[in-house]
């Protein structure tokens, strides 16, 4: 009988964005304080001679994946939808100085989401499975990729 446990990594940025075409006042460039909860699913390592015996993936090592991956970069950059007339606005903050993320897709917390799954299962070592993300924009709304939802 195997032992799946769940181990989750909180984590936090404060990220800028812009919904471009969005009818309220969300088109505006404005930005969030998100909090990001990355879920893991494995077993823990049973070779005694191993140091990580007992975990199922180091805090550390994970913390090392979604850091490199998502927090450095999206953390004090303000995101635009590279395919909108918002990439002239992209330009001109990078000309003076402004830290601007380009991304291919509207940057709702849902779409988020989506790229941070990819970017974090990547990078997850073969045994560990990513089980779910929870990425929080506000006090009061949140969204959430499970593993589970697409298969």
């Amino acid at each position: 009988m195997s032992n799946h446990i769940r181990i989750t990594k909180q984590f936090s940025f404060e990220t800028g964005h812009a919904l471009y075409g969005y009818d309220g006042k969300c088109k505006n460039v404005h930005g969030h304080s998100y909090k990001l909860s990355v879920t893991v699913i494995g077993t823990p390592i049973s070779d005694v001679n191993n140091v990580k015996y007992g975990m199922v993936i180091d805090f550390g090592d994970l913390k090392k994946i979604v850091k490199e991956e998502i927090v450095d970069v999206f953390d004090h950059a303000t995101v635009f939808n590279k395919n909108t007339p918002h990439v002239e606005l992209a330009k001109e903050l990078k000309d003076r100085g402004h830290n601007v993320l380009l991304v291919d897709y509207q940057p709702t917390s849902e779409m988020m989401v989506i790229d941070f799954a990819k970017k974090i299962k990547k990078r997850l070592p073969k045994h560990i499975n990513l089980h779910s993300l929870k990425l929080q924009e506000t006090d009061t709304s949140y969204a959430e990729w499970f593993a589970y939802d697409n298969i």
